[in-house]
């Protein structure tokens, strides 16, 4: 198969994961671990991990991919309607979880490592995995949904050396996790630094408990990565004002950082002598597709930048036909070895082979500069017409989130819903965006929500919005 988690031990003492109450496990230690906890286990079956940013998540991931055993990716906090739906979907073999996260006594306990064990399920189903099919991650978009992305052992591998060239990541780099490992920005954090013999320290906690800041300064981290929702925690924070000398770059993805919000960091970044990296990428991409590189930020602010090592970008009309003017808006398209297998629904999809061949529609729209550089203007699906006008749901949002109004905007043709989290305002944002779009003020309704769904990574969940 070929990975970089099949030689780990060549980094022999150097340290590879710190946890939160700051045990140190090495490359050799770890080595050893992931060739013995799934020894039991048979290869070519599937695995339900139930993870967090912990020690034995990373080893029975690590372990599973090195043994050919398939792991899906669960986050510990998941409702149980979604694993339930999960389990009877695809009938996994294993079950890797928290010792007492599920008490299941008809299951067969196999065997235990520290605070997890693993269960072997009494579902006489038997299915054949594709020999490519290395991981199955949720998409950041679901809420209640089976679908999965199937990743492949290249997928993983081109991708984890593509960031890891384009971030210049080395053995002395120490990364923080900010985000779960299920999901696949964080999970690619965890990827490209273990690549190249770098440090993991794992952490649970929120931007918004200081024991994070502790650890943070304790372990003299030198990245973090976040999605737009981070973002803006850091700056209620006054990140400004932080001294953290350990810092030399932090990364942005999951979700188009606004060019004011990119501006304004970029000037705290400047100022502390840290590098500001925006990049775009997707979980049917295997995680990144794109990156800006530093020296770039300020004069290309709002861009998502450049195809990242081995990848290339086009942008299609709606007839299909490829677009090489610049400035002109169209379907982003990617082509590379990152580009997943394709989705699955059920046990019954695990077979299949490569779907995608290589090209994602990635469903965003975006224009390119005169040098090269992409932006993105919004969704696909993100676009209404409201009396003949084309009207970009996720820009309206942009704007108002500007004005200070913490709004979700959805609807359908010549009905905009606008889902506001304060009642005494709905007249204001109304009358704003009818002066903004220049449209009258009957095309949208406001409706009052308690708070605006997102999901683990921050993203809204607009098929939570009813």
């Amino acid at each position: 198969m070929g990975g970089f988690y099949e030689n780990l031990k060549r980094y022999q003492d150097r340290i590879a994961l710190i946890s939160e109450n700051r045990e140190t496990i090495s490359y050799r230690e770890l080595s050893k671990s992931i060739d013995s906890i799934t020894e039991p286990m048979q290869i070519r079956k599937l695995a339900f991990l139930i993870c967090g940013n912990n020690i034995e998540s990373i080893s029975f991931y690590l372990g599973c991919l090195n043994k050919g055993i398939v792991p899906v990716l669960i986050n510990q906090n998941i409702t149980k309607e979604l694993y339930d739906t999960l389990l009877e979907q695809y009938k996994p073999t294993y079950l890797v979880m928290p010792k007492g996260w599920q008490s299941n006594p008809v299951m067969k306990h196999i065997l235990s490592y520290r605070s997890y064990e693993v269960l072997e399920t009494n579902f006489n189903v038997e299915y054949e995995l594709n020999k490519d099919l290395a991981l199955l991650l949720t998409t950041s978009g679901s809420t209640g949904s089976p679908k999965l992305v199937r990743q492949s052992y290249k997928n993983i591998n081109h991708n984890a050396q593509s960031i890891a060239a384009y971030l210049e990541i080395n053995e002395d780099d120490r990364a923080i996790t900010t985000m779960p490992m299920n999901y696949t920005y964080g999970l690619s954090i965890i990827n490209s630094h273990l690549l190249k013999g770098a440090t993991i320290i794992l952490n649970e906690y929120t931007l918004m408990n200081k024991e994070f800041w502790q650890l943070l300064q304790d372990e003299k981290a030198t990245t973090f990565g976040g999605v737009p929702y981070i973002y803006e925690m850091l700056k209620k924070l006054r990140f400004s004002k932080m001294n953290l000398p350990s810092l030399k770059y932090i990364t942005q993805a999951g979700g188009k950082l606004s060019k004011e919000m990119a501006e304004e960091f970029n000037t705290i970044c400047e100022e502390k002598g840290i590098k500001l990296i925006i990049m775009y990428g997707q979980t049917e991409a295997t995680a990144r597709m794109a990156y800006l590189p530093w020296e770039k930020a300020r004069e290309k602010a709002g861009s998502m930048g450049i195809a990242i090592p081995g990848g290339k970008f086009t942008l299609i009309d709606e007839e299909g036909n490829e677009i090489i003017e610049a400035n002109i808006t169209g379907e982003l398209v990617y082509t590379g070895e990152n580009v997943t297998l394709g989705y699955a629904e059920s046990y019954r999809d695990l077979s299949d082979g490569d779907i995608n061949q290589g090209v994602l529609f990635t469903g965003d729209m975006a224009r390119r500069d005169e040098d090269g550089f992409y932006y993105i203007v919004g969704r696909k699906k993100r676009f209404l017409k409201l009396f003949g006008n084309r009207i970009n749901l996720d820009e309206v949002e942009g704007l108002l989130k500007r004005e200070g109004y913490e709004c979700a905007c959805a609807g359908y043709d010549d009905h905009m819903q606008i889902y506001s989290t304060s009642k005494s305002m709905n007249e204001d944002i109304k009358s704003f965006v009818s002066q903004l779009t220049h449209i009258h003020p009957s095309a949208f309704e406001m409706r009052y929500i308690d708070e605006i769904p997102r999901n683990e990574a921050g993203k809204i969940l607009y098929s939570a919005l009813k």
